[in-house]
Parts: structure tokens; C-alpha cells; sequence
């Protein structure tokens, strides 16, 4: 079984109990964490934080179903939270914690126990996302100054930036072992080598894409203004499939719970839960080839 964790407007945060067998999420707590709206959520094995308007960040033991801390090294809305996780870790457990605020610093805590390390200045005006890499050994943002920018965390310092023709709202690693990352801007998604940022490929979204989830094979899954779930194929730069109508409103949110049962098909379901901006959660089995919700 595992852990969902949402946050809201409203200034909640809510987890639900995911059992992948009947694709059924029981609700476990909600707290009303912040004085203003959540931004951002993020977790790794049995941890959870959440970052607000208020420019706090919240931390969460979700085996005990508590809010067990505050973290206060912002001077703006906590937009992007990022756990590193190595891969020997027991349970999943992080090592490290990034934050991204519209101070347009990067945070870098230690996670047992939370300590703050640095504060990185990174961008001009207000970061929009993060994203580590699966090494933990580097991050990239994307900020409203329409810049792109890699951290160096073992040195704790922004080792690279680039201006981009348009602003980036979503920066992310592809699954594996990061060779490839994505960005969007508005309908366009770009996947990027990770060497040297080189476009590999260009996808048209037709309306405005407001989240992403990488999967294996080079699959990409996208949601936003046109309600839909769409799963690219990033190698041919083609659509796999698309769920239409997915939502009867924007797509804001969306997850990926790897099936571990069919771990050894190349044909292996995951499981995908998306959340829109009426607040419906809603939770399916996908492949490549079809889906049921």
C-alpha cells in the first residue's frame, strides 16, 4: 500500500492510502498545515513536505499520520520541493531536501534530521520548478527570469545557466539514469540531453500543459488545460494515447505508482492518479497500448 499526498488552495493538505489491487485511496488525515495556499508537495518513503504562500515549509511522518515540523529559510512562496533518495536507501528514505522559492533561492536540507545546509541564489525573479537528479550529485530549475539553471550539489553553487526563448513552468528527469530531462513552456515540451542541454525533441501540446510525470520506455504523461491525460512517446516525439476528457476540468496533477507485480514486462502497467482543479482525484491502470479507469 502506498501513501497520496495532496495539498490545496484551501490550505489543507490531505493523505490517502493508495491500494494499487482495487485502485481504491482512503483518506488517512488532513490538516490545515499553512496560512495560505499550498504550492507544492513532495515524498519520499515515509516522509512528506509541503511548501506554501506563506513561505514555510511543512514536514510530514506519514507512518504516524503527524505533522512533525516547520522549516523557515524563505523570504517567498515556496513554489518546488524535491526529495533525493538514493537507491539503496531503506524504505526510500531521503538524504537531502531541495526547496525552490519566488526569493529565487534554492534551499538544500540535510534529511535525517532536517538541517538546513545552504541557501543557493539561482535566479533573478522566482523559480517556477526543481528537479534532481537521480545521482543527488546535481538539480536544475526553471525561473520567471526565463532562465535555466543547473546547481552543483556537492559544491552547493550554481554551476550553469542559459537564457530560454520563453519562460519554463515544469523542469524534470527522465526515469532511469537521467540522461534526458524535460521542460515545458505553455503547450510546447521539450526533452533535453542532460549533458549539455542539446534539444533532442518537440512536442505540441495544443493547450497549456500544467503538469508531467515521467515513466518508463521514454514515456511521458501530460495534463492540463485541455482536460485530457496524454502519454507521449519521447523518442518519436508522437502521442502513445491519449484519455480524453480525464477531467471535466484542468488537469493539475499528476503521479505514477510503478506496479511491482509486472515489474518484469515489458508491457508492465502503472498505475496514474491525476487531480484537477475542481478537486477530483481520480486514479487508472495504464499501459502503453490501453487503460482502465
Amino acid at each position: 500500500m502506498a501513501t497520496l499526498v495532496a495539498g490545496s488552495y484551501e490550505k489543507f493538505i490531505w493523505g490517502f492510502a493508495f491500494k494499487p489491487e482495487t485502485l481504491t485511496l482512503k483518506p488517512v488525515f488532513s490538516y490545515p498545515s499553512h496560512i495560505g495556499p499550498i504550492k507544492a508537495v513532495a515524498t519520499a518513503g515515509t516522509v512528506a513536505a509541503s511548501g506554501g504562500s506563506d513561505d514555510a515549509i511543512k514536514l510530514y511522518d506519514l507512518a504516524a499520520a503527524a505533522e512533525v515540523g516547520t522549516l523557515l529559510d524563505h523570504s517567498g512562496a515556496v513554489t518546488a520541493l524535491a526529495f533525493y533518495a538514493p537507491a539503496s536507501s531503506p524504505g526510500g528514505l531521503p538524504r537531502n531536501l531541495l526547496s525552490a522559492s519566488d526569493d529565487g533561492a534554492v534551499c538544500i536540507y540535510d534529511a535525517d534530521p532536517f538541517v538546513h545546509l545552504k541557501t543557493v541564489p539561482t535566479h533573478r525573479k522566482g523559480i517556477a520548478d526543481l528537479a534532481v537528479h537521480p545521482t543527488g550529485h546535481a538539480a536544475l530549475t526553471v525561473g520567471r527570469d526565463a532562465y535555466l539553471a543547473l546547481i552543483n550539489l556537492v559544491r552547493g553553487r550554481r554551476s550553469f545557466s542559459c537564457r530560454l526563448d520563453r519562460e519554463a513552468s515544469i523542469v524534470r528527469y527522465g526515469c532511469g539514469d537521467g540522461g534526458r530531462f524535460f521542460m515545458v513552456a505553455d503547450e510546447r515540451i521539450t526533452v533535453h540531453d542532460s549533458e549539455d542541454a542539446r534539444l533532442i525533441q518537440e512536442m505540441d501540446g495544443q493547450k497549456r500543459v500544467l503538469c508531467v510525470a515521467p515513466s518508463e520506455n521514454g514515456v511521458l504523461f501530460t495534463g492540463g488545460e485541455d482536460r485530457s491525460i496524454t502519454a507521449w512517446d519521447t523518442t518519436s516525439g508522437k502521442v502513445a494515447y491519449s484519455i480524453e476528457d480525464a477531467h471535466s476540468t484542468r488537469v493539475k496533477g499528476l503521479v505514477i505508482f510503478k506496479n511491482g507485480n509486472d515489474a518484469e514486462s515489458s508491457e508492465a502497467s502503472n498505475f496514474i492518479v491525476s487531480a484537477s482543479s475542481d478537486g477530483v482525484i481520480r486514479k487508472m491502470t495504464v499501459t502503453l497500448d490501453r487503460y482502465s479507469g
